[in-house]
């Protein structure tokens, strides 16, 4: 009784009109869009943070390609550069503004340097002051007055004036984190996208073919994660230092709206990318695909590959081709062992209950 209910539940799928198809494409596409604007909400709120964790690649290789890095040679050759969470109370030394400052009613121009010294203000607290006025164009500021320099040993790095990317139209800071909160918010709303996916497609399957959902969506959410982290910790940082060091005889002004829309791309394409392992897996599983269809098909593999690894890459040059070809071939590869694991024969629901 229960094979005969199973038959009739796989040939009801099969009878859906496609009109009943339309219908249900449209419903998994407004369920999508809502799990997205929920996501975007919430990630609008952080999404200051998630700007500063992506601009992380662009201002260290920003930071390389405006410094010119000479050897520290001093007189007795027993000098070395400290950081400042080594300064003590009484220390002096001389700050140079690397950037149009505000103290108090004036305006200190990038550039300016005056004597400073490490004190404890009145309430106890060490900080760095300056040890003699600054004259302005519009004012002094007395001797005694703290600078921006935090010497916490948990101090946060602060960006250089030249690590700083910019904006040319008011509302582009808006529409910057606007967008990065958007592709955060389907990055993090992969999950639920993948499912709305698989209950698109799962009426054309058979009932225990079904209980795939599972792995396919851990997989895939892991694998998501997984391609995310390569793109951001691999393959994108000797990208984008390649780039800017192309231009090292030109000042560097790079728009942050240009370089949020190449990370991410890069980012979600990879993260796209790294399913493939996954799909293999659930495929091969079902019966569809079998290792030696993949195997039999690597030509055709290799030429997607080059023409994606083309389209993804931010430089047309070979090396950073390659660099993100190669894991996709190793996926590919991967994707080969997996399916020659966990393969087998597709069954109908008769079959497989028998």
């Amino acid at each position: 009784m229960s094979r005969i209910k199973n038959i009739k539940k796989k040939d009801t799928a099969a009878q859906m009109s496609f009109l009943d198809h339309l219908d249900e494409l449209r419903r998994r596409l407004v369920n999508c869009v809502i799990i997205v604007v929920i996501a975007f909400i919430a990630c609008f709120a952080f999404s200051d943070d998630i700007y500063n964790f992506l601009s992380v690649p662009v201002r260290k290789a920003l930071s390389e390609a405006e410094r010119r890095e000479l050897p520290v040679a001093g007189i007795t050759g027993d000098e070395r550069i400290t950081p400042l969470s080594t300064l003590k109370e009484g220390s002096e030394g001389r700050f140079v503004f690397d950037r149009a400052t505000k103290l108090g009613a004036s305006v200190v121009q990038p550039g300016t340097s005056v004597a400073a010294k490490v004190e404890r203000d009145h309430s106890g607290n060490l900080g760095v002051f300056t040890a003699e006025p600054i004259i302005t164009i519009n004012a002094v500021i007395p001797s005694g007055v703290r600078l921006p320099v935090d010497i916490a040993p948990d101090a946060v790095l602060e960006q250089s004036g030249e690590e700083r990317m910019i904006v040319t139209t008011a509302v582009e800071p808006f529409t910057l984190l606007v967008t990065v909160s958007l592709y955060a918010a389907i990055a993090f709303s992969m999950p639920f996208l993948l499912w709305q996916i698989w209950a698109f497609v799962s009426p054309a399957l058979y009932p225990h073919e079904r209980a795939y959902v599972t792995p396919f969506i851990g997989l895939s959410s892991i694998s998501f994660v997984v391609g995310v982290a390569f793109a951001y910790y691999v393959l994108f940082p000797p990208a984008v230092r390649y780039l800017l060091g192309l231009g090292e005889d030109f000042r560097l002004l790079l728009r942050a709206s240009d370089y949020l829309d190449l990370i991410t791309i890069i980012m979600l394409a990879m993260g796209i990318i790294f399913q493939m392992p996954a799909v293999a897996y659930v495929m091969a599983r079902i019966g569809i695909v079998t290792p030696g269809l993949m195997i039999r098909g690597w030509k055709v593999a290799l030429i997607v590959i080059l023409i994606v690894a083309a389209v993804v890459s931010p430089t047309g040059d070979i090396p950073n081709l390659l660099i993100f070809a190669a894991p996709m071939i190793i996926l590919y590869i991967l994707s080969i062992f997996i399916a020659w694991f966990f393969g087998k024969k597709r069954q109908t629901s008769s079959e497989a209950s028998a």
